[in-house]
């Protein structure tokens, strides 16, 4: 068989699919050598956690106990842009809530947000009708795995380096280069500009006068500012610091109901100005011809009740940051001695580890990991694109010293997993540079 450029380009190893097949491949390793259980922390899976799926069943239950109501949930086509009932109690929600100015006409559901932010970087990039080349502006390297190959047309992200900055003897935290994003903007053609809050992988949480500030740069050189908020504020809420939710018309908010609890319904929520509503609308319309109803018809009550905004900050939140306190604990007596720092845990549900001077890359490490059973994701996948004076993402030699892993699974996993990378750490630090 012969593939096209756009085939040749979707099927080549990439990092979310390296996630994907992880996940997949869990099922299938059920022990290390030693007799060791699988330790699951590369995937982006939620927590299980016991408050919040009670009330997912007992939404369950309403819906299957309807038995008309279940008849139209599951026996006909939704529109392409999801559920009014859905989208006006979203908008209302917002509306009371924060004060947005904001209506049903200004969210447009997905089968999940991944496919939202493929949608819109492919509108959003590429050669325009004047023939320019758009791109899609990074404020912060690094940045979620799953953007790197979304977009169909080559060479079309560009990226600011941020500022590094230590704390204490074990933490660090990127900082946003602004001031570059703006030269940027002042200097190409630009189609969009895309963050997420908090950022996967690093947990960095733009600050609200950051996000104030990048959505004035937006507004002023005419692009939609992506704010990817699938860990973020008002729901599922998995932030630790000081911030907001925020929305005006220069920005593109997605959401998703995957954190808060529902990640197979693959419910993704976009709020934006109308027309790019109707943009979305029109492409998920050719491909995908309508969204899932499932998790829309779950949380609808939720929503309309302000239910879900209780749920994450009552649930959610304090689940993950009992988590949070105790797997840096942990890994503050695991790592003592060696030069790891992990970036400000400030949200979502990962560690972001940097192994300083470390002689074997992180991809090195991410196989030594999988031998013994231990799943996490190589850093370097996390760095795409080009930066502003044109060299590589790839070539930044940082990102190949650090993993992500995710905290969320059971605590015994992450206590085992995290003592198994101490470990590997120990041996490679020992090794002489490759």
């Amino acid at each position: 068989m012969t593939l096209s450029s756009f085939g040749d380009k979707f099927t080549r190893k990439t990092g979310i699919l390296e996630l994907m097949e992880d996940l997949a491949e869990a099922a299938a390793f059920p022990a290390d050598a030693s007799g060791g259980p699988l330790c699951m922390l590369g995937g982006g899976n939620p927590a299980r956690i016991p408050e919040v799926e009670r009330v997912w069943r007992s939404r369950m239950g309403a819906l299957l106990a309807d038995e008309a109501g279940f008849g139209r949930l599951v026996g006909a086509y939704d529109s392409a842009d999801g559920m009014s009932a859905f989208r006006s109690s979203l908008a209302s929600l917002f509306k009371k809530e924060y004060g947005w100015e904001v209506g049903p006409e200004n969210v447009c559901v997905t089968n999940g947000s991944q496919i939202a932010v493929w949608y819109l970087l492919n509108l959003l990039s590429g050669p325009d009708a004047k023939g320019r080349r758009r791109r899609i502006l990074f404020p912060l390297m690094p940045e979620y795995v799953g953007y790197a190959d979304q977009a169909v047309h080559e060479d079309v992200f560009v990226s600011c380096k941020p500022r590094i900055e230590l704390s204490g003897d074990f933490h660090f935290k990127y900082y946003a280069d602004l001031e570059g994003a703006e030269a940027v903007l002042r200097s190409e053609p630009i189609g969009g500009i895309l963050v997420s809050r908090p950022t996967n992988p690093s947990g960095n949480v733009l600050t609200d006068a950051e996000v104030a500030r990048l959505a004035a740069l937006a507004a002023r050189y005419d692009v939609p500012l992506i704010t990817d908020n699938a860990y973020g504020l008002p729901f599922p809420g998995i932030v630790f610091t000081e911030a907001a939710p925020y929305w005006d018309p220069s920005i593109v908010l997605s959401m998703s109901l995957s954190k808060i609890g529902l990640p197979s319904t693959r419910t993704g929520i976009i709020v934006a100005r109308k027309e790019i509503i109707a943009a979305l609308s029109a492409t998920n319309a050719i491909a995908s011809l309508a969204t899932g109803t499932i998790g829309q018809a779950i949380a609808e009550p939720l929503i309309a009740s302000g239910e879900i905004l209780d749920l994450s900050r009552n649930a959610v939140k304090p689940y993950y940051l009992a988590k949070r306190d105790k797997a840096l604990s942990l890994m503050r007596s695991l790592f003592a001695g060696m030069p790891i720092r992990v970036h400000q845990s400030e949200g979502a549900i990962f560690m972001w580890l940097w192994f300083d001077g470390l002689p074997i890359d992180s991809r090195e490490l991410y196989r030594r990991l999988k031998a013994r059973s231990v799943m996490v994701l190589s850093g370097d996948y996390f760095s795409f694109g080009s930066f502003a004076d044109g060299t590589s993402c790839s070539a930044w030699d940082h990102p190949r010293r650090c993993i992500r892993i995710n905290y969320s699974s059971p605590d015994d996993q992450v206590e085992r997993g995290l003592s198994i990378i101490a470990e590997e750490a120990r041996k490679a630090y020992g090794e002489k540079p490759r």
